[in-house]
């Protein structure tokens, strides 16, 4: 068996191990679900009557304005639970185990990473159902559906590989399940939830700078049909970037427990 066919069978055991972890503690993902869900029919059947009519509509127009926020939302809310996943490995003794197979050492990163991908699609799809039941009414083309799809995956990978870092760096699980929070706050500090130019100076300059939002407008302007202008490269460069320094970070990390 050659080195790549190797690397291949032994990472397609880790996500086995990853999907029997969810199946066994579904628990997680209902909560990485519930919360969005929480949040979103929140904002839409309390706050959004209020909110709409700023955006010059009403609930039904805010509930369209709001669902991408909350899908990026979910996203970085699996993040989190993808370190504490990470962390467990690292301080329980596992990798000490793994490290006297003859298993590829990227398989077990490669596991959490793919994992934690199938977590979000599953999570996506539940909280946008949801959604759509609230009133969301995309009007996106086949193809445009897609290229949001696209936009997710991609924004979950780089998501992935940070949270993947962070659990590296964890001296405990508590603290694995603490570090990724601040992702959670970014669609708020974005334009998830509210127009940007509705923000003090400081914070606008923040929040239209800041990864998320370039990314929440490439799905709004995919979703419903608003413009989306540069947004869709300066998402796609984030998420570029994020992936690759996270994943030179987690792999530095890695090998160093590994070698110890």
């Amino acid at each position: 068996m050659t080195t790549l066919a190797h690397t291949l069978a032994d990472s397609r055991t880790m996500l086995h191990r990853q999907l029997l972890h969810l199946r066994r503690y579904p628990s997680l993902t209902v909560m990485l679900i519930g919360l969005p869900v929480i949040f979103l029919l929140l904002f839409v059947y309390v706050f959004g009557g209020t909110l709409g009519a700023g955006i010059g509509g009403g609930r039904a127009a805010y509930v369209n304005y709001l669902t991408p926020g909350i899908l990026l939302f979910t996203v970085a809310g699996v993040a989190t639970g993808t370190a504490v996943s990470v962390a467990m490995d690292m301080t329980e003794g596992i990798v000490d185990r793994f490290r006297s197979l003859a298993i590829a050492r990227s398989a077990l990163l490669t596991g959490h990473v793919l994992g934690s991908l199938v977590q979000n699609l599953l999570a996506l799809a539940a909280v946008l159902g949801v959604a759509l039941l609230a009133g969301f009414r995309p009007d996106a083309t086949p193809l445009e559906w897609l290229a949001a799809l696209g936009v997710l995956t991609a924004t979950a990978f780089a998501l992935t590989w940070f949270a993947v870092a962070l659990g590296m760096v964890a001296d405990s699980v508590e603290t694995a399940s603490n570090t990724p929070m601040f992702l959670s706050l970014l669609p708020f500090l974005g334009s998830g939830f509210v127009p940007t130019q509705t923000m003090p100076a400081g914070l606008r300059t923040f929040a239209e700078y800041q990864p998320f939002t370039p990314i929440i407008e490439t799905l709004r302007g995919l979703l419903l049909g608003s413009g989306i202008g540069t947004a869709a490269v300066t998402a796609l460069a984030w998420c570029a970037g994020i992936s690759l320094l996270s994943y030179l970070w987690a792999r530095r990390r890695y090998r160093r427990r590994a070698t110890a």
